[in-house]
């Protein structure tokens, strides 16, 4: 109990006193409802389908993109808008960042702030849309960077939950969710483990004992939840409801897994189970089973391309260049953060870091923006600017991919144009002003 107090007045502290730098402004700032058309003429618009068009206006409304050409095509229509010159500057869709944890977890040595831990290692039922907190410190950044949405779920467990598309504006997370209820992740267990010999000194493999275990408790909840969905009347079972949708062809599976064994394993299983919407979290093991990835139609979700090798005979740019490898042996590939959630500004830079080591510009794009949107089922609406999809975009004066160029002028989400100052922004003015005091 004392803990549990001294945890509560060290959380209120900080709070205090980030609400006192903040001059008690509460980041992000929450948008305005588009009320008048935007034209953003002059521009580049890199559309997130492989296209550039140079010297193009987009056009949007209510929300909705209603144009997307030359101004001259708008003929006397162009006065319904509201016209902003952003010649010389690029315009990209909103990027995605997919598997995270932000919003639900905010600091690690603060327990009150983590909404990620729940007891129960099988959890298809938890949604983590009703935990998100719009006030995370980390979501300015991640906007001024041109990170528009997430895809928010927990990590501890070996099926961890729902995961929901949230948007990254809104004062709730009722005005944030873009999707309730878009994926079902599993940690698939790994067939080896790895033990500490003192012989050696060094780290050595055996087999896991665990992984049958837990390969037969997926098999039974699995077949359970299958022959649930085809009784007549049965008893309300939250988890079997929820693992249905996956038989239904409502959500779609993201199976982690590291090695070649495990990948061919975990995706023959799910195919036993007729679910054929099916991606895939691995990294170095993908390459040894990409034709089998192909045969099956898996999209691979990779880890930062800022990465150094692990073992001394992985070559320099194995991260560097494996988006690069998988894309040009026909695997849709996208891409997400692990690690400190503080850098997953860098989501942008991943994708550049792969154009440095082969990629196409316009392919790197689609790695952060259609492709995530494919494997969450949204791709009808998000990933890409095109007339009548969600006016979810952002213009930047350089290459939004290069950490030396991205320099956001303007964004907007669901058509509102979103403020991106974050604590940053404020500390430089309050420094600049101070600076410029003592002139």
């Amino acid at each position: 109990m004392k803990n549990k107090i001294n945890y509560t007045i060290l959380t209120l502290i900080l709070i205090v006193s980030s609400l006192s730098e903040l001059k008690a402004q509460i980041l992000p700032l929450v948008a305005k409802e588009q009320e008048t058309p935007i034209l953003l003429v002059g521009g580049t618009i890199h559309t997130g389908d492989g296209q550039v068009l140079k010297n193009t206006a987009v056009g949007f409304d209510k929300g909705t993109i209603t144009f997307l050409g030359k101004p001259s095509d708008l003929g006397t229509s162009v006065s319904d808008y509201k016209v902003i010159d952003i010649t010389g500057q690029q315009v990209y869709p909103g990027f995605i960042l997919l598997n995270s944890v932000i919003g639900i977890n905010e600091i690690n040595a603060v327990p009150h702030t983590k909404d990620t831990v729940e007891e129960g290692e099988y959890l298809p039922n938890l949604k983590s849309v009703y935990a998100f907190d719009m006030t995370s410190t980390f979501i300015p950044p991640l906007r001024f960077n041109g990170i528009l949405y997430l895809e928010s779920i927990r990590s501890n467990g070996i099926i961890p939950g729902t995961s929901s598309v949230m948007s990254l504006d809104g004062w709730n997370w009722e005005d944030a969710v873009f999707k309730r209820a878009a994926a079902i992740h599993i940690d698939w267990p790994s067939s080896l483990s790895s033990y500490f010999d003192a012989a050696t000194n060094s780290r050595l493999l055996r087999p896991n004992v665990s992984y049958e275990t837990i390969t037969g408790e997926l098999q039974k909840l699995f077949s359970d939840a299958k022959q649930y969905g085809q009784l007549a009347t049965a008893q309300t079972n939250l988890k079997l409801e929820a693992l249905e949708d996956l038989f239904q062809g409502k959500r779609v599976l993201v199976i982690h897994a590291n090695e070649p064994k495990e990948i061919i394993e975990s995706i023959t299983f799910a195919k036993s189970f007729d679910i054929d919407h099916i991606s895939l979290v691995a990294s170095q093991g993908t390459l040894e089973v990409v034709d089998f990835l192909k045969e099956n139609h898996v999209p691979v979700i990779v880890p930062p391309t800022y990465n150094l090798p692990r073992n001394d005979d992985m070559d320099y740019d194995a991260f560097y260049g494996l988006p690069t490898q998988l894309q040009r042996r026909g695997i849709e590939v996208s891409m997400y953060h692990v690690g400190s959630l503080s850098n997953s500004i860098n989501l942008p830079f991943y994708a550049g870091t792969a154009i440095a080591f082969g990629m196409d510009k316009e392919e790197a794009l689609k790695t952060i923006s259609l492709n995530p949107a494919k494997i969450l089922g949204i791709d009808d609406k998000l990933g890409s600017i095109a007339v009548g999809k969600v006016a979810s975009l952002f213009v930047s004066k350089g290459d939004a991919l290069d950490v030396q160029t991205n320099a956001l002028t303007m964004a907007f989400i669901r058509g509102k144009h979103i403020d991106l100052e974050g604590p940053q922004q404020l500390d430089y003015k309050r420094y600049s002003a101070k600076f410029e005091q003592n002139k």
